[in-house]
């Protein structure tokens, strides 16, 4: 019996509103809502850049797909953290639980959300800016991407609808 893909999956950078609209979106659906963020920071104990600075990018990746190898829920939006695509393993799970949804929002937007890259606890190489970053991960995200919504010109709820209308169809 093949498995139920009934829960949203959000990627795409950070800054790009996965937990934002992932709340949005459960309310309009009536799921529940999951940060793969705050599952790995209650795990750990510790805030995320704290593992990273602890651990290294390695030990904070290990440790991340833990968590998404972990998950087991149904009717849920889940908001995963930007480097869940550096998982393939991760995202094998990811996949079999729901519908891979990519917020795909432009690098200069990115770059006037994330004024303090340091505390936020991002993945990212020693010496790399935001647009390597994001050159990096965008293939990967389109390559595991069940939709790609572009998030340009469009305000949370109206994201939240998109993803819930092109979701619905899917899903008949």
């Amino acid at each position: 019996m093949e498995k139920k893909r009934d829960n949203v999956v959000l990627v795409g950078m950070p800054g790009a509103g996965k937990s934002t609209v992932g709340v949005v979106l459960a309310k309009r659906l009536g799921f529940d809502f999951i940060d793969t963020d705050l599952l790995i920071q209650r795990r750990i104990g510790r805030h995320l850049q704290e593992i990273i600075a602890n651990q290294g990018l390695e030990g904070f990746k290990k440790h991340e797909e833990q968590v998404l190898l972990a998950l087991c829920t149904h009717e849920s939006v889940i908001s995963t953290g930007g480097s869940a695509v550096y998982s393939g393993k991760g995202m094998g799970t990811l996949k079999s639980l729901g519908v891979i949804v990519f917020l795909d929002v432009p690098l200069a937007d990115l770059q006037q959300r994330i004024h303090d890259m340091d505390s936020r606890g991002l993945v990212i190489d020693p010496g790399q800016t935001l647009g390597d970053l994001y050159r990096q991960r965008r293939p990967l995200y389109l390559h595991y991407a069940d939709l790609h919504i572009d998030t340009e010109g469009l305000n949370v709820e109206e994201t939240a609808a998109r993803i819930a209308e092109q979701w619905a169809a899917l899903q008949s």
